[in-house]
């Protein structure tokens, strides 16, 4: 499943803008019919282009009005303290993305919290104490300008011209 064509690339835009569409809803949007759709679809999350369904919660109306950018610096870029270090980060709920990045720093972390005393409590408990942190540099959100997590896909269409 390499080369997607005009309806593959259909159905994700779709998929990517509700998720809770029916198949027979989605079928009519892209113009096919409700079982071929739905063999895309399948199609589509067995070959990893679709790698899941989830809601969209709003992070507000659940009391975490804190966005975080942390930086973390790692004390040695060695392979197994890397490892250890992006094992760490991932069990944490409250890092919500986390990049490892190129230039200064070594990971990029978007975490969440309540407010700024939680999360000052929380870097303290637990982001200074993941294994091999030399040190931590964080910007806050000041305000959401874009926070889709749509992807283009008008790249796929022009390369099918």
């Amino acid at each position: 499943m390499d080369n997607l064509d005009k309806f593959d690339i259909a159905i994700l835009g779709e998929l990517q803008a509700d998720a809770r569409l029916t198949n027979a809803e989605l079928a009519q949007r892209v113009g096919l019919s409700a079982a071929p759709c739905w063999r895309r679809v399948r199609a589509l999350e067995e070959a990893g282009f679709i790698k899941g369904y989830r809601a969209e919660i709003d992070r507000h109306k659940i009391g975490l009005g804190v966005l975080a950018f942390v930086r973390l610096d790692a004390d040695r870029n060695t392979g197994g303290l890397t490892l250890a270090m992006e094992e760490a980060i991932r069990k944490i709920p409250e890092v919500v993305a986390c990049h490892y990045i190129s230039g200064t720093g070594t990971f990029e972390l978007q975490v969440v919290a309540r407010d700024l005393d939680s999360f000052s409590q929380f870097a303290r408990d637990v982001l200074l104490n993941l294994p091999n942190v030399k040190d931590m540099h964080t910007s806050f959100s000041l305000g959401e300008v874009k926070a889709s997590g749509a992807l283009p896909l008008t790249h796929l269409t022009r390369t099918r011209a």
